[in-house]
């Protein structure tokens, strides 16, 4: 049964993280003319209105966005934020015209922005209220294309693209165990087919065991990675709540591990200052197949400073 609708968390920490990394993997990739396959195999409504009924249910925007909005570099000069996250403050400005916080991009929005002339963008999202939603607001012209299927059965048959080149991300709800075991599964067959194909994977960091294997699993696959996580707080006792979240790049830009460090110790300040347990883990490897060296990390938890 298909419950979760990203309208009710859009723009949280968890978002931020993610659309910060997106727009920097994409940037990085259209510094090259060669055609780009942009692939969203859980795509969500595309664009959310932060004053609707389901996102102030819980108004997660509040401890996300809406911190880093009041961050922008005309309200903070004296500490102006990384080249990650002044392009997604300009992705979010671009559909608030009037410089009031009241819509949120999603990644299908953003990577719709992010589009050139022969570049493609496939975007799958079996809810069906949320791919209705998908289809107005990104209507399938150009070089999209909207559909109410299941992007993980359905990306196989767009790998590899005629230009070789493609972003994939797989974001799915982790609602149920299937989807821990499915993005391993996912991710290997992709590689097969497009082994230079940059891959990301983002999951929740709560307090199930599906959730703390599954970047462990990934490292396992035929490809360089790189893993950021960040955690706004501690867990609770009870073990309830997302007290986090964690990106897992396959082949990564080769840029990205120097800006997730300075990337990842700003959003822990703005996002979850004084925080217990709050904190960031950044690593990066190649595939342990190869080699038994995680290569370099670097952590830091508010905690022990």
């Amino acid at each position: 049964m298909l419950s979760y609708r990203h309208a009710f968390h859009a723009g949280n920490h968890a978002d931020t993280l993610k659309h910060c990394v997106l727009l920097f993997i994409l940037d990085y990739l259209r510094q090259k003319d060669t055609p780009l396959l942009l692939v969203d195999t859980h795509a969500g409504g595309g664009l959310y209105d932060l004053g609707s009924e389901e996102a102030q249910k819980k108004a997660e925007y509040r401890d996300g966005i809406a911190r880093l909005w009041e961050a922008a570099p005309e309200k903070s000069p004296e500490e102006p934020p990384p080249q990650s996250v002044s392009a997604y403050l300009e992705a979010v400005r671009a559909v608030n015209a009037e410089g009031t916080l009241r819509h949120y991009p999603g990644s299908p929005w953003l990577m719709r922005q992010r589009l050139r002339s022969g570049d493609a963008l496939r975007l799958f999202e079996r809810h069906p209220n949320e791919a209705r939603a998908l289809e107005r607001k990104i209507p399938p012209r150009g070089g999209v294309r909207v559909f109410h299927e299941d992007g993980f059965a359905k990306l196989k048959a767009l790998l590899p693209p005629p230009s070789r080149r493609a972003f994939v991300l797989l974001d799915p709800s982790y609602e149920t165990r299937g989807d821990y075991a499915a993005v391993p599964a996912v991710l290997k067959d992709a590689l097969t087919r497009l082994a230079s194909g940059v891959y990301m994977v983002w999951y929740p960091r709560i307090a199930r065991k599906e959730a703390h294997d599954l970047p462990e699993r990934l490292k396992r696959l035929s490809a360089p990675w790189l893993s950021c996580v960040l955690h706004t707080r501690a867990p609770t006792e009870e073990g309830h709540g997302l007290y986090g979240s964690g990106l897992f790049i396959l082949n990564p830009p080769w840029t990205l591990f120097e800006e997730a460090q300075v990337l990842l110790p700003w959003l822990v300040k703005r996002l979850a200052s004084g925080e217990k347990g709050a904190g960031w883990t950044l690593e990066r490897g190649q595939t342990r197949a190869k080699t038994s060296a995680e290569g370099k990390k670097a952590r830091y938890d508010a905690d022990t400073g």
